[in-house]
Order: C-alpha cells, then sequence, then structure tokens
C-alpha cells in the first residue's frame, strides 16, 4: 500500500527522508572495504536472509520487492562469493531455498561492528536528553517496516 505523502505530513516526512540518508551513508561507509564489490541490493539479501532464516527464493524476492529472476541473480553473485547457499527441496525439485552462509554472516557482523561505531559517534552529537528519544522513534519506525531485531534473528 502506498500513501500519499500529504496524507501523513509532507515535513514529517520530508524529516524521515533525511534521517534515512543519513543512515544510507552510515550503512554505505561500513561497508566499504568489507566485501568485494558488494553492492548494497546484495547487502539487504545477505540481511533478509540473516534476519528472516532460509527463504524460498520467490518468498526472498518478496522481502526485497524484486522479480524472482532478479532475486536468483543476486542470489547467483553471492553464492559465487560463497555468502549464500542454494539448495533445491528434496520434496519439489522446483522450489530453490537460499540461506546464509557462515561467510555471509560474518560480512554483516562486521558491517554492523563498523556501522555501531558510526552511530554512536552521531548519537554522541545529540543531547543526552535525546539519545532515547530517537532510538525510540527508530524502533518504532523499523517495526512499522517490518525489520526484525537483531536480537530476534535465527541462528546461523
Amino acid at each position: 500500500m502506498h500513501v500519499s505523502p500529504d496524507a501523513v505530513g509532507e515535513e514529517i516526512v520530508d524529516a524521515v527522508l533525511a534521517g534515512t540518508r543519513a543512515i544510507v551513508a552510515v550503512t554505505v561507509r561500513s561497508m566499504s572495504g568489507l566485501a568485494d564489490d558488494i553492492t548494497l541490493a546484495q547487502y539487504r539479501t545477505l540481511i533478509v536472509l540473516a534476519s528472516r532464516g532460509p527463504q524460498r527464493l520467490a518468498d526472498l524476492a518478496g522481502w526485497l520487492g524484486v522479480t524472482p529472476p532478479t532475486a536468483g541473480r543476486m542470489c547467483d553473485r553471492l553464492s559465487q562469493r560463497g555468502y549464500v547457499a542454494r539448495q533445491r527441496e528434496d520434496s519439489d525439485r522446483r522450489v530453490v531455498r537460499v540461506s546464509l552462509t557462515s561467510a555471509g554472516r560474518s560480512v554483516i557482523d562486521e558491517a554492523s561492528r563498523q556501522r555501531k561505531r558510526y552511530i554512536a559517534t552521531i548519537m554522541a552529537e545529540l543531547p543526552k536528553s535525546r539519545q532515547q528519544d530517537v532510538a525510540d522513534a527508530l524502533k518504532a519506525f523499523a517495526a512499522a517496516a517490518g525489520e526484525v531485531p537483531d536480537s530476534e534473528w535465527p541462528p546461523l
């Protein structure tokens, strides 16, 4: 479902837009030098697999908002690098399940360590009295977007 920015309020949408640009910048910086030419879309694929566990390729495509062939090509590239594993289901050989490998998890873990350092630096610029407000707002925003909190990710 898509809602017009007018339905929420242009000023609110613009504020969140600016905040998400900062978050994307932190994400891109945290990926720098981690993995050979991993794209933001490929990184998002790893995050979906880490947070939601192994996925049918069609379901993964849905979570990513891409077509199954596009998800398949991304997974092919990630598989060649050893970050994901693809496996056909025994019950239906047409169905492909994709899962994160330990190498893929290492990429996520290192990016998260770097991102936490960047975030801590940014948050330290805020008055202590506002830090929890920002954290609470981002937690609610992530929940509304359907993100799975790190503490609820399935084990590898």
